[in-house]
């Protein structure tokens, strides 16, 4: 499958697949003409990694540590694990904006709020 089917049939662009490629990503050979050529099963595993990139794991984590298409009864598991450990993080982050949320609000809260660096400036 060349470049530009591979596109259609995933709705990616072409710079996109290139880029994947590019990381190790994707895997493509070179024909004699200096095209490049797709495996079948490439449609598969960019609609995984697409699936992974919209549940909010990054590149990196997609090329370090998410299982493969190789043996989903085997790679469950692990996927499910991996799954645990990013709504942990979710939830950590969700913490760290909810009480960066409360300093905001206390301090938007506060008679004469004003920017303490113009308030700083205007002391010296």
């Amino acid at each position: 499958m060349q470049i530009g089917e591979l596109a259609a049939a995933t709705g990616l662009t072409r710079d996109t697949l290139r880029f994947y490629e590019k990381r190790g990503l994707l895997l493509s050979r070179r024909l004699a003409n200096g095209y490049r050529d797709y495996p079948p099963e490439a449609v598969q595993w960019l609609c995984y990694l697409r699936a992974a990139q919209a549940l909010g794991f990054t590149l990196a984590e997609i090329e370090t540590g998410l299982p493969l298409l190789d043996d989903p009864a085997a790679a469950a598991p692990l996927l499910r694990d991996a799954l645990l450990r990013k709504l942990d993080d979710i939830d950590a982050r969700i913490a760290g904006l909810s009480a960066l949320r409360a300093d905001l609000t206390r301090e938007l809260a506060q008679p004469g709020f004003g920017c303490p660096v113009l308030e700083e400036q205007a002391a010296a």
